[in-house]
C-alpha cells in the first residue's frame, strides 16, 4: 500500500530538517494520491525539480514506493524551474510543490536508475 501524499510529504520534510536543510510545502495537493514535485533550491539562483517518475519506469502497477526523476541533468535557473511548475499545476492542479534549500543540492531522494 502507497503513503498518502500528505504523509510522504510530512516523513520528507522531517528528514530534511534533521539533516539541517530548510524546507516547505509551497502547495499543498490532493492528500491521498497528488503528484509530488520537490524543488531544491541552491542559493545561487539555480535549482533542480524533481518530478514523479513516469509509470514506465515501475514494476508494478500500483507502485508501493515514490521514484523521483530530474527534470534535467544539471540545475537550471530558478525562473526555468518555475516556469515548469506553472505548466504542471496547469495540467494537475492537485499536485504538491515542495521546496528545500540547500546549498549542496542534497535532496534525499532514491533516483530511478534510467
Amino acid at each position: 500500500m502507497r503513503l498518502k501524499s500528505a504523509i510522504w510529504v510530512a516523513a520528507y520534510l522531517r528528514r530534511c530538517q534533521t539533516e539541517g536543510i530548510f524546507g516547505a510545502v509551497r502547495k499543498r495537493g490532493a492528500e491521498e494520491a497528488g503528484a509530488v514535485f520537490v524543488k531544491v533550491a541552491t542559493l545561487d539562483g539555480n535549482a533542480m525539480l524533481y518530478s514523479p517518475a513516469p509509470q514506465t519506469v515501475y514494476d508494478e502497477s500500483r507502485p508501493v514506493e515514490r521514484i523521483f526523476v530530474p527534470a534535467s541533468p544539471q540545475p537550471q535557473l530558478e525562473s526555468s524551474v518555475e516556469e515548469r511548475l506553472v505548466k504542471e499545476l496547469r495540467f494537475d492542479p492537485d499536485a504538491w510543490i515542495v521546496e528545500t534549500e540547500d546549498r549542496a543540492g542534497r535532496h534525499f531522494l532514491d533516483l530511478a536508475k534510467a
